[in-house]
């Protein structure tokens, strides 16, 4: 039989001196009292480090080993216990890929209904994008330049781990000779070892051929043997660009394909979905040239670019590569930075437009001839700070440079792909960016059409769900795609106690650190009706509050 109490006999941990009590099980208790009386000895250090041990200790010796060992807290006894939970004013995540939306997990369900209900526009023609017939895809073919080298490829496999030994072996025994390997032209017929911890790309290679006139006919017969293989898409490879066709959704007037619509596919923390700059982060790390040139009255010679200030007028080969690219450009070293046109600027940060022909000699007297463009200073440090491998150097380029705002995606994370899926107006990132507010007056006036509704309407609930969880605890004003690393303590903490109403659990025991810090004091009663709906579930909460 479940005991009404947690029994508390001789705790003695920090300033404790040998309490005993009684706490209701199944009642939201509160703790208060001056700093330093022992709230949060009792009931962090005491009642929830013995719940959470007395868990783990319940699991098996392999699962403990991930998990670690906790120490017993000083005490006598404490029966009727629950498994605790903490939900204190530590911040959420510092990771800078998390946002709200991923930490309350509603930015999951988005994903799942851009998936399901979503449709695609082209972003230069803002048309819905609709499947392209066989008849498209061999006419778009068929515009290349007779005596045109074409391969005709399957995209079989995109971003998956393993070695895939069976499927290899399975298209050769199908007679096809050729694949490609994350970039890589195979033979079948060779042993093709993938590392099986590694994302791979595989195109099955249908057909090669030298476009002419009377080619449609076999375009047409390889097309629609790689549509088959790779579930309605195919690649038309010229040495100039890839085409992806699909048999799903294309755009008609200008091309633009959108490969089949999952769940990955508007994940930032995915490379289907990431955008490929910046990886998903929405930031890149960018030479400042405030940071590069501090002082614009100095020359070149006079240290005015401070990556040169060590090495000026010597045999350094960066420096001679340099001073190259100005005389070559009839860049005066001897005048200030200030003075330089717009474009002698431009050349100095970013280097030359063309090849430049030049010879170099080093200190060991051996003369280098060169055909090259040479790279301005600002292009150079930005190449080197991704390409090394020596903290030092990493540390050196990196002080010339600051965050910004990654110019492909315009901060927005995700690749044009991701971001031409829309539901109702908006696309899954402008949906984000509103606050947790507008975005429930939005799914409450969003128009589905009878078959999207039937097929969105469980996600839909809980996406509604959720953010009136949020709303409860006074969240309302909070945008889902704002850094969970950027939140106060007591926003993370109520992010987490939303978290926790939709998980729905029962029989838990909650330790809560001063919930109400920083609240309003309108948003206070909406805070306490959430942990009494938390403890009409079944829980129990034992609140530390100063108030």
């Amino acid at each position: 039989m479940q005991k009404e109490y947690i029994e508390i006999k001789g705790a003695r941990v920090n300033n404790l001196k040998n309490i005993d009590l009684k706490i209701p099980r199944d009642q939201l208790v509160i703790m208060t009292g001056l700093s330093g009386s022992g709230k949060t000895s009792l009931a962090f250090d005491t009642i929830y480090a013995e719940g959470q041990r007395r868990y783990v200790e319940s699991l098996s010796a392999y699962a403990r080993q991930f998990l670690g060992n906790t120490e017993k807290p000083d005490v006598d006894l404490i029966e009727g216990l629950s498994p605790s939970i903490a939900i204190d004013q530590k911040t959420t995540s510092n990771n800078p890929r998390s946002t709200v939306g991923t930490v309350t997990e509603i930015y999951d369900y988005l994903r799942l209904m851009y998936a399901r209900v979503g449709t695609p526009y082209c972003p230069t023609h803002n048309e819905p994008i609709v499947a392209q017939t066989i008849k498209q895809m061999v006419e778009r073919v068929m515009k290349e330049e007779n005596g045109t080298r074409v391969q005709i490829l399957a995209p079989i496999l995109r971003r998956e781990k393993g070695t895939h030994k069976d499927l290899l072996e399975k298209l050769r025994k199908d007679g096809f000779i050729r694949v490609r390997v994350d970039g890589e032209l195979l033979l079948l017929e060779d042993e093709i070892k993938l590392d099986k911890n590694k994302r791979h790309d595989i195109d099955l290679i249908v057909d090669r051929i030298v476009k002419q006139d009377d080619s449609s006919g076999r375009i047409q017969d390889s097309l629609e043997i790689a549509l088959k293989k790779a579930n309605g898409l195919a690649v038309a490879l010229t040495k100039n660009e890839e085409i992806l066709f699909s048999a799903n959704y294309a755009c008609p007037k200008c091309g633009f394909s959108v490969a089949e619509l999952q769940p990955r596919l508007f994940s930032f923390n995915s490379p289907l979905g990431a955008c490929e700059t910046c990886k998903g982060l929405g930031m890149i790390q960018m030479v400042d040239v405030d940071f590069l040139i501090p002082d614009r009255n100095k020359s070149i010679l006079q240290g005015g670019i401070v990556y040169y200030k060590n090495i000026l007028d010597t045999e350094n080969i960066e420096w001679q590569n340099f001073k190259v690219l100005c005389e070559h450009y009839n860049i005066p070293m001897k005048t200030p930075i200030k003075d330089f046109t717009k474009e002698q600027l431009d050349i100095v940060l970013n280097g030359s437009k063309e090849a430049i022909r030049y010879t170099i000699e080093t200190r060991s007297g051996n003369k280098y001839s060169k055909f090259d463009r040479i790279e301005g200073v600002k292009e150079m440090i930005e190449r080197r700070f991704v390409e090394t491998s020596s903290p030092m150097a990493r540390e050196w380029y990196q002080s010339f440079m600051t965050d910004s705002v990654c110019p492909t995606c315009n901060g927005l994370r995700l690749n044009p792909m991701a971001l031409s899926v829309k539901v109702g107006p908006k696309n899954i990132q402008e949906w984000t960016q509103m606050s947790v507010k507008n975005a429930l007056v939005y799914m409450s006036e969003l128009e589905l059409k009878p078959m999207q509704k039937e097929i969105a309407h469980l996600v839909v609930k809980e996406i509604n769900e959720r953010l009136t969880f949020l709303k409860d605890v006074g969240l309302d004003y909070l945008t889902l795609d704002r850094i969970a690393g950027s939140l106060s303590g007591g926003e993370a903490q109520r992010i987490r106690l939303a978290t926790q109403i939709g998980s729905r659990l029962t029989g838990v025991l909650y330790v809560l650190d001063e919930p109400s810090i920083g609240l309003h004091q309108r948003d206070n009663m909406k805070l306490i009706n959430t942990l009494k709906n938390m403890r009409d579930l079944g829980n129990t909460l034992i609140v530390v509050e100063h108030d």
